[in-house]
């Protein structure tokens, strides 16, 4: 035993100041990442990594376009969950407002497509703040009609659905829109105005004239919606045709021919232009207002 050991054989320790009472809790963790156990839930992965988001990574350090093509790949594979959680970070590091808004609008389109129509309106009146009158802005319009009527605003989506004409009027997919809306309201005669100027505008396929045949019935027009209806059929069995030989040949090709998808566009939803650009496309006006809206039901 030592001149240093206490009697006992045990060491004195210093016994310094103490602690204060009441005294402050030694934590490892920096203070920017403390977080409320009861609003956040601590099993939560995303925690930290979002707060450092916020506090340690610039803007210049992330490439918001590739943050977009990560979102889009998502959507390409049905990630619907993972794509809004890429364009909703797009948003957040992007410094283009542009980019910004297509990272809205296709939030917004991925949340539709989960059915979560209350945060899929929200992502469209984002977009829409940041500027309305942009080349994403009528995309973003007749995308919150959509919500808006999924959600059950039925009069609102139709305003929204004017509102995409309005801001452009060779928006095919928002004449689409509104003859689809105006349709459903009973309102048939301005509904097949409108398809005429979707169809004048490029966007014919299977799904656009079965909606014009449908639209013709309501007028009484069989002979022309019977014809307007085959076409449509025919369309639609030589694109299932197309797919069966598509997927034959990326059999026969292999993993190894795969490769990677080239062209790939944005979610929103595509910019048609006619061939010729003295298409005329007529308004039938703004849907009249009914003081007891009745409430339609999608199909």
């Amino acid at each position: 035993m030592t001149d240093r050991d206490g009697e006992d054989g045990r060491h004195e320790f210093s016994e310094g100041e103490g602690f204060q009472d009441p005294y402050d809790e030694f934590d490892l963790d920096p203070p920017e990442l403390g977080v409320d156990p009861g609003k956040v839930d601590p099993v939560d992965s995303r925690v930290v990594s979002d707060t450092l988001d916020a506090e340690n990574i610039g803007s210049d350090d992330v490439d918001a376009t590739e943050l977009l093509d990560v979102g889009l790949n998502y959507m390409q594979i049905n990630r619907y969950e993972q794509a809004t959680d890429a364009f909703e970070r797009t948003a957040q590091f992007a410094d283009d407002d542009r980019l910004e808004q297509e990272a809205w609008v296709n939030k917004g389109v991925a949340h539709a497509e989960l059915e979560e129509y209350d945060a899929a309106i929200g992502a469209h009146r984002e977009a829409l703040q940041i500027d309305g009158e942009s080349e994403h802005a009528a995309t973003a319009e007749t995308n919150l009609a959509y919500a808006l009527w999924e959600f059950g605003e039925i009069s609102e989506a139709l305003e929204h659905a004017e509102r995409a004409v309005e801001i452009d009027e060779r928006f095919a997919e928002g004449w689409f829109n509104r003859a689809f809306f105006l349709s459903e309201r009973g309102l048939s005669e301005e509904a097949l105005h409108c398809i005429d100027n979707a169809i004048r505008l490029g966007l014919r396929n299977a799904k656009v004239l079965e909606e014009k045949a449908e639209i013709l019935e309501e007028l009484g027009e069989y002979d022309e919606a019977e014809e307007i209806a085959d076409e449509a059929n025919e369309m639609r069995e030589r694109a299932e045709q197309r797919v069966m030989e598509e997927r034959q040949e990326m059999q026969g090709q292999g993993v190894a021919g795969a490769g990677t998808q080239q062209g790939q566009q944005s979610n929103t939803q595509p910019r048609h232009t006619p061939e010729d650009p003295t298409v005329d496309v007529t308004d039938p006006g703004p849907a009249p207002k009914d003081e007891d809206d009745r409430e339609w039901q999608l199909e």
